[in-house]
Parts: C-alpha cells; structure tokens; sequence
C-alpha cells in the first residue's frame, strides 16, 4: 500500500493549529490543513504491513489501506468513493473522532502513525469543493415508512441509508435544529456547522424528512409513531449526565456541561439567550470537574468567553505521558493526552476529589477538594482514598460538571414504551440486528450503547439501517 519504501523516507507530518493568540479570540475552526501534494505524501507512508490493524481500529472499518494508496497515486474521485463505502460523514470523523487507528497503526509502534485522519478529511473536503458528493437517489420507492428519533450521528447515518434503501424516512429531533451533539454538543471550533447544514441538503435530495421541535414522548407520543410507521429507531443520546452529591451542590453558578455549551453554540447560530437563563465565563474563575473531551470543551469555550482562570480536576491518576506499546497495542492505550484547549492556557489537577462546595448570597465562590490515591485491593479491584493531609480550597465563580453521561434520559418517550433496559439503564438490543423488546422498534448509538463516540454511532446507525431494511424487505443490499 501506498510506496514500499514511502515510511523509511517520508516523516511523519501532521496539520497544524493557529497560533493560540489567534485562534481563542472567534469560534471558526482553527486546524490549518495539508496542501493536498504533502497528503499525497503521507499516503505513501502506509506501508505494506500484512495485517492493517488500522481496520479493527475503526469502529467503521475503513478501507484505510486502500484510500491512503489512492490518494498517493493521486485518484481523489476513488477514494472518496472508497471512503463513503464505510462512513456516511468522514469530514464529521476527520475533525472530532479521537482517531483509535492511528493507534492501531504498525507504524504506531515507533510513534510515527500514519496521519490517518489527516487524510481522511483532506479527501472529502476536496470531494465536497470538487461537487464529487452527490445525492443518492433511489430508483424505487418501497412505500415503507420508518421513523428515526434523534438527529445525532447514528440517527442522521441510519436515516441516510434507509433513504437510499428506497423507505420513506422521517427524522425527528426534540431540538430546533437538526445535528443532536454534533450541533449542540461539539464547539464550532472544532467542528463548523455548516457541515451539518451541507448533508442535510444532501439527505433532503434523498429523500429524509427532517422533523425538529418535535420531542417525542413530550409533544407526540410515541405511540402514535408506533401506529403511524412500518418501524421505529431510537437513536437518541446518552444525555442523563453523572451528578455530584456533595454538600452546596444546589449554589448557583454550578452547571452541567450540557447547560453551558449549548448555548454557545447558539450564540454562534445567531440566536440570542436571555440574561436570566445566561451562562458565561467572562471575568469568572471557572473550575471544570471532569477530565474527558466535555470538560476540554469547557475549557475551551471558558477561555474564548474571558474567563481569568480555569481549572480541570480528574479523579483519576495522572495517566503516563507514553504508553508501553508492548501491552497496549495495537489497542486504545491509557495514555496522557493534551487537546488544543488545554495548550490555550488551562491548569490540569489529577487524584482530585471534590468533597463540598462554598457560597456566598446564594452563589458558589469556593470548591474544597483533596487529593486521592488508587491502589489494588485482594481482588485487584482498584480503590480509592484520601491522603491525609491534602485537603484545599479553589477560588470559583463558576463550576463546570463534565463526568460524563449515565445513560438514557427514562422520563418520556422510553416509560411510555415500557422499554427493556440493560443493567447500566440503557435500552436494551444486540448489535446482531438492534431490536429492542418492543416489536418494530430498533435502538441505535448512544442509547443503546452509553457514552461514546461520533464514530461508533455512525457504525450502529449504519448497521441498524441494514437490520431494518432486512426486517421490511425480508434482505437487505445495504453495506
């Protein structure tokens, strides 16, 4: 694949960012690409390594391989077709997924992957200038119809492929615009909405009827879909988030993550948000607790709002800055990561736990926290505890809850259907064809699987749509 020789004479080189100085005073995205003769260049880096464990790597299995070697010999037009044969959004991936088959590249194993989705957005951004990306229009209609819930990634990529399978597909979604997290959730930043607006002209040309302010269970019961439609997949999100019972939780100025970033992102859209329902870091100490990719989005927006100080405390240890790629790869490894928003100026704690709040009139101006340590117990099971000693107070005008999502939100739509749920209070289906205990109804992405990412929801919302192509039609063409 790509030049034999292409990975002992070319380096490894990757796109660049704006400098911070720039880039933290607007909320376009700030990632500089390759000229497209240096992506040639990478390609070429993919080397013939027998078992490209970049596939297992992809949640989607990509054809990485072969699209690398298509742009090395300059065929754009092929590799976008190679691209779309496994993911229906690359230039959503190309920005926001975490990339696990760089991690699983051979060439990981001296820390110089090949620049994989560094490639994989060059080649459909060009496709979309170059008109390469078209709609998908079917020949036949099947007259079957299916209601899709929740405009999230997986929704939008089973809606796509029940719409080219010929069904008559509507996608509904609670907010006022379609996207779910990738609209509301992802800062413009790191991904521009126009992306989002660009595949819906694609997807209405194919056929999807897109539905927004239409929360089902709220302001339509899901009943009703249940008699209207041929079948129904709940593709909605992992939107319960992971709260904190320590004492001054209820103070002002404490806000989920997902109270926050919305409303940014709204701001951006143009929309204006009511002083009293306001939530902004200008002028604020901000303290994020949560260490993943939510609480980086905090950072990152606290900082381009003026926020004067932020503050990022994780539970968890300090991860080590380079894993031992004898026992981690060619898997996900545990490893220190630093994303663009942290190098803009935030301070990073680790073992931290937060053990009570304090307020004055009513608003929280202090965390108190102390330090944590991890050791195995007799069963090897990890458990924590406090160093005695170590407790210390942050200033904060402003704290961010960023743990995580538990689950499905319950209340509505899945209480009305009397839905089966695993033990972690997901709903309940296999990947073998994501069918739910409730006949006709198949669930999809996050809430189905829990928290996770943009690229394991496009892969279950593709592999729905199959399941229920073959439920409708007796078999299934889909990929």
């Amino acid at each position: 694949m790509g030049k034999p020789t292409g990975f002992l004479e070319i380096q490894r080189r990757d796109r660049g960012y704006a400098p911070v100085s720039d880039r933290v005073q607007h909320y376009r995205e700030f990632v500089i690409p390759l000229p497209a003769n240096e992506v040639a260049e990478q390609g070429a880096r993919c080397m013939d390594c027998g078992i490209p464990y970049c596939h297992n790597g992809c949640p989607v299995n990509n054809l990485i391989p072969d699209w690398n070697d298509l742009v090395y010999r300059d065929k754009w037009q092929e590799a976008i077709r190679e691209l779309h044969r496994t993911n229906n959004f690359p230039e959503f991936t190309g920005r926001v997924c975490p990339a696990p088959c760089e991690a699983a590249c051979t060439l990981n194993l001296d820390d110089n992957p090949v620049t994989i989705k560094t490639i994989e957005c060059s080649i459909v951004d060009r496709a979309w200038e170059e008109g390469w990306i078209m709609p998908e229009i079917p020949d036949a209609r099947t007259g079957k119809k299916v209601a899709v819930v929740g405009s999230g990634p997986a929704g939008l990529a089973c809606s796509q492929q029940l719409a080219r399978a010929g069904h008559h597909v509507v996608l509904f979604e609670k907010n006022d615009r379609i996207g779910g997290l990738l609209r509301y959730g992802i800062p413009d930043f790191k991904m521009e909405k126009r992306l989002i607006d660009r595949r819906m002209s694609q997807m209405r040309a194919e056929g999807v009827v897109f539905r927004p302010n239409t929360h089902i269970g709220v302001d339509l019961s899901v009943n009703q879909l249940l008699d209207d439609y041929d079948a129904i997949v709940l593709t909605g999100g992992s939107e319960k988030p992971r709260d904190i019972d320590v004492p001054g939780r209820e103070l002002k100025g404490i806000h989920f993550a997902m109270e926050f970033l919305p409303q940014q992102n709204r701001r951006v859209a143009g929309d204006e948000i009511p002083d009293e329902k306001s939530i902004v870091a200008t002028g604020k100490k901000v303290v994020v607790i949560g260490g993943g990719d939510t609480g980086s989005d905090c950072i990152g927006t606290s900082i381009r709002q003026g926020a004067t100080s932020v503050v990022q405390l994780e539970i968890l240890p300090k991860p080590p800055e380079k894993e031992d790629k004898l026992l981690s790869w060619p898997y996900w490894p545990n490893k220190l990561r630093t994303s663009s928003s942290h190098e803009e100026g935030a301070e990073r704690m680790f073992s931290v736990n937060t053990k009570s709040f304090e307020g004055k009139d009513g608003r929280v101006t202090k965390v108190n926290c102390v330090k944590v340590e991890w050791q195995r117990d007799e069963n090897g099971r990890w458990q924590m505890s406090e160093v005695p000693g170590s407790e210390f107070t942050l200033d904060a005008d402003l704290v961010f809850l960023a743990m995580g999502f538990v689950h499905p939100v319950h209340e509505g739509m899945l209480k009305e259907l009397d839905i089966d749920l695993d033990p972690r209070g997901n709903v309940k289906a296999d990947t073998q064809n994501y069918r739910t205990s409730i006949d006709k109804v198949f669930a999809a992405g996050d809430m189905r699987r829990g928290q996770s990412l943009v690229v394991w929801a496009i892969r279950e919302g593709r592999q729905a749509a199959r399941s229920v192509d073959e439920y409708l039609m007796g078999y299934s063409e889909l990929p």
